[in-house]
C-alpha cells in the first residue's frame, strides 16, 4: 500500500503487540503502586543486596557501576502487609508453553516462603507463562505438595490450572493478586 510522501506500508503477517514492553515485574510494581495510592496494602519490591566493586566516574553526576557481586542470596522479590497479614512472594516468568522449570526458583526461596507460612504469613509464587499470556498464583502449601510428591524438574501447567489460581490482566490494578487472596479465604 502506498501512502502520501512515498511511504510504503507492507501488510505481510499481523503481529500482536499486546503487553509489548511489559513484564511481570513492571505489572506487579504498577499493581503495588495502585494498592499503595489507594490505601489498600503496602507491598514493595525488595532491593537485591549487592556489593559494588568498581565504579567508573565519567563525570561528577554520571557514575556507572562497572563491577559488583551479590552479598548474600536474596530471599524473595516482594513483601508487605495487607489487612494486618504479612505477605511475601516470588515472581517468575517462563517462555515454556507446558511447564515451569524448578531451576528458576531457588531452594532458599522455597524455604523462606515455607517459614513465612509457618509463622502465619501468606507466601506464594506468581508465575507468568509469557508465550501463553497467562499468570498464576501458586500458594506455598501447593508448591510444597508438588515438590514432596514429584521428582520432576518442572511443574506442568496442568498443576497450575488445577492447584493454582489464574491471575487475569486488568487496568488498575494491572494484576489484582489481592483479589485472589480475598476470594480464596487465605486471610482467615
Amino acid at each position: 500500500m502506498k501512502y502520501p510522501n512515498g511511504i510504503k506500508k507492507e501488510f505481510g503477517s499481523l503481529k500482536s503487540y499486546g503487553n509489548r514492553g511489559m513484564n511481570l515485574e513492571q505489572d506487579l510494581n504498577d499493581s503495588n503502586t495502585y494498592y499503595l495510592e489507594n490505601d489498600i496494602a503496602v507491598i514493595h519490591k525488595k532491593p537485591t543486596p549487592i556489593t559494588i566493586n568498581k565504579v567508573d566516574f565519567k563525570s561528577r553526576t554520571d557514575a556507572v557501576i562497572t563491577e559488583a557481586h551479590f552479598k548474600i542470596p536474596s530471599t524473595t522479590d516482594y513483601n508487605g502487609i495487607y489487612k494486618g497479614k504479612y505477605i511475601d512472594f516470588e515472581a517468575k516468568e517462563t517462555k515454556s508453553l507446558t511447564s515451569f522449570p524448578l531451576m528458576n526458583i531457588h531452594k532458599h526461596q522455597i524455604e523462606h516462603l515455607k517459614k513465612i507460612s509457618n509463622h502465619g504469613g501468606i507466601g506464594f509464587i506468581i508465575v507468568r507463562f509469557s508465550r501463553l499470556n497467562k499468570n498464576y498464583i501458586l500458594f506455598i502449601k501447593d508448591l510444597l505438595e508438588f515438590l514432596e510428591n514429584n521428582k520432576r524438574a518442572s511443574i506442568p501447567i496442568s498443576y497450575f490450572e488445577e492447584k493454582g489460581y489464574l491471575l487475569k490482566d486488568g487496568l488498575r490494578p494491572r494484576l489484582d493478586y489481592l483479589k485472589i487472596i480475598d476470594e480464596k479465604g487465605v486471610m482467615s
